[in-house]
């Protein structure tokens, strides 16, 4: 449920319409016990107490940012086991070419896993999702910080995947039931830079702990981490799922009135868990087979993932083959990449500026071609970025030439996430949820696939060669949000899932 302004930044499976009117609550008869009365009479109404929308601006930030750094944890997790290949072979009697599956499989339990916590959530609300699913990430690491053989660690990553997916896939859920339409842009905004903040940050701790310790330490560190926002998660992250707060204070009136009659609307419907989550599994996939629009951004955004987490066997090669540096220091230059980010993020009040001029230009109702504005200027920057790299990787090139190019790609990659994320949730409104869901489902994959043959490649084309396949790979897409804000609305009009 998108306004103007919230929809200027980049959404998950959040942005499906919210339940739960604002009306006072009708008071039943002082008897409790006139058969007459309607139904209607014991529905219990969401109050302003009730409303997580009405809650303190502090309290929601805090919930916001313990949310976030949730979300950067989980996907911090993924990166870090780039930086522990080395050691992970040489203590568990594996080959290198294993060990990398440790990214992969983790990776691929980040994709699968929203297919079925979304529905899960749906009927036992955020909070119920986001502690047991934090809870068992923190159990399933402690195989991995000690795991007797390779085969252990390389289950317990995809588990550990398949538990954090929830902070991909429900928590922007919780951002936009905090905010209101015209707040919930920069909250959103930092929700949805937190994934991928969370893979820059890795290499620069594990590259530290690394070189100074025992690889082991990496996932020690993240237990420590894990524990404090579990913790986190119970004290300062309220229940924000409306529905399931009705069906609460249903349940509590009954119990302090003895009346049974009171109910909320979740206890009236009648739910298949089994069907939700075949639904959830299988309207992504009939989009991305039935919806020309939606699978190629949804490969344009896929291909920048993969990109991402190929380089975390790229740059080793690059930085420590090429350029001589150490691990520690390797870390160091994914920096590059996070101030990328972190720049093209606090452009944002720039664009909802421009969005906003472009619905007062269309009578205050833009069309979703808007929203691919952003994305066009990502499209011109990520193979730009990737250019630069390329042909830095020289070793008489100096060392921060392809940190700057990383710099540009990582600033291009958040413009085209921006605007590919909100485009799929308005133009696609009736099933943003599956929208949202493929996309993450492909782009997982990509991510999960590209550090499998980012080394054969490397050292097959060479680091100049390599990186400037990747580069023409995202210049053959740059056209996209081009082509679609020109003839989006014809496309929508034909397909099945779209709004006309």
């Amino acid at each position: 449920m998108l306004s103007k302004e919230s929809e200027a930044i980049s959404v998950s499976d959040a942005d499906v319409e919210k339940s739960g009117a604002q009306t006072p609550t009708l008071a039943p008869p002082a008897d409790g016990n006139d058969g007459g009365a309607s139904d209607d009479l014991y529905e219990v109404k969401l109050e302003p107490e009730d409303d997580p929308k009405c809650l303190g601006l502090w309290h929601k930030w805090l919930a916001v940012l313990v949310i976030c750094t949730s979300t950067l944890c989980v996907t911090f997790d993924s990166s870090v086991a780039a930086f522990t290949e080395q050691g992970l072979a040489r203590d568990l009697h594996t080959s290198h070419e294993v060990t990398i599956l440790a990214l992969s499989l983790y990776v691929l339990g980040l994709g699968i896993g929203p297919l079925f916590v979304g529905p899960l959530s749906e009927l036992y609300g955020r909070n119920a999702i986001y502690r047991v699913s934090y809870g068992l990430f923190f159990a399933f690491t402690w195989p991995t910080a000690f795991p007797p053989h390779i085969a252990v660690y390389l289950v317990f990553r995809f588990i550990t995947g398949l538990c954090g997916s929830a902070f991909l896939s429900v928590a922007g859920d919780s951002v936009s039931d905090l905010f209101d339409n015209h707040h919930v842009a920069t909250p959103m905004a930092v929700y949805t830079v937190s994934p991928f903040i969370g893979p820059v940050i890795g290499p620069l701790m594990a590259g530290f702990v690394v070189q100074n310790t025992d690889w082991r330490w990496c996932y020690r560190v993240l237990l420590i981490w894990q524990f404090v926002q579990n913790v986190l998660l119970v004290l300062c992250v309220p229940e924000t799922y409306v529905p399931v707060i009705l069906k609460r204070k249903a349940q509590k009136l009954r119990k302090s009135t003895g009346n049974e009659k009171y109910y909320a609307p979740l206890e009236r419907q009648e739910h298949s868990l089994a069907r939700m989550i075949l639904n959830s599994c299988s309207t992504p996939f009939k989009l991305l087979m039935t919806d020309r629009m939606a699978l190629a951004l949804d490969v344009w955004s896929a291909l920048l993932l993969g990109i991402l987490y190929l380089a975390f066997q790229a740059f080793p090669i690059i930085f420590e083959d090429v350029h001589g540096f150490d691990i520690q220091s390797t870390g160091l230059a994914f920096l590059g990449i996070g101030v990328g980010i972190t720049s093209a993020l606090c452009t944002q009040p720039y664009w909802n500026r421009r969005f906003r001029q472009e619905a007062i230009k269309r009578g205050g109702h833009p069309p979703p071609e808007v929203r691919l504005l952003i994305a066009q200027c990502g499209g011109i920057l990520a193979p730009a970025g990737l250019f630069i790299m390329a042909f830095t990787t020289y070793k008489q090139a100096h060392w921060m030439g392809p940190i700057f190019g990383s710099g540009l790609f990582g600033a291009g990659m958040y413009y085209i996430y921006a605007g590919v994320f909100t485009y799929l949730v308005t133009a696609y409104r009736p099933i943003a949820a599956s929208a949202m869901a493929a996309n993450s489902a492909l782009r997982s994959s990509f991510a999960a696939v590209f550090p499998l043959f980012a080394g054969a490649m490397y050292h097959r084309l060479g680091t100049v060669g390599a990186t400037a396949l990747l580069a023409g790979l995202t210049t053959l897409m740059a056209p996209l949000p081009f082509i679609f804000h020109r003839i989006g609305a014809r496309l929508r009009a034909t397909s099945r899932f779209a709004v006309a």
